[in-house]
């Protein structure tokens, strides 16, 4: 394909002001079965608040957590960070009042082994109630 095609213009102005790649954003717009085409504009806008999301969420960990100390960002900081913001509370999943589990977008580090015994018990557990 030539860059002076319409599909590159389209995506080199789309890419242009993000950090994350345009593509893997797209690619990750299409998994969903409810999406059947893209417009240019929603997947910059898309790619770019998807940016400042990160960004808040590093910033506001790193700030509040041992980042600074430390100068580094670990998993920990984080899930505080998730826990102790109200704006972030989504991304957590506030089980028996007392155990806290991160949902699938900050997931707790977890070996495979165990990811498929725990579901397989919530499984047999839906079963049982049925």
């Amino acid at each position: 394909m030539s860059e002076n095609s319409p599909h590159a213009d389209a995506h080199s102005a789309a890419s242009k002001g993000t950090s994350l790649p345009v593509s893997r954003v797209k690619l990750i717009m299409k998994s969903s079965p409810d999406v059947s085409s893209i417009n240019q504009d929603a997947l910059f806008l898309t790619t770019k608040a998807t940016e400042l999301f990160v960004q808040y969420l590093a910033l506001s960990s790193f700030n509040g957590g041992s980042g600074k100390e430390t100068h580094s960002l670990s998993y920990s900081d984080l899930a505080c960070t998730a826990e102790q913001t109200d704006t972030l509370q989504f991304l957590t999943d506030k089980l028996a009042d007392t155990i806290m589990l991160l949902t699938d977008i900050l997931p707790k580090k977890i070996f495979a082994r165990d990811y498929l015994k725990s579901l397989e018990q919530i499984q047999e557990e839906k079963d049982a109630d049925d």
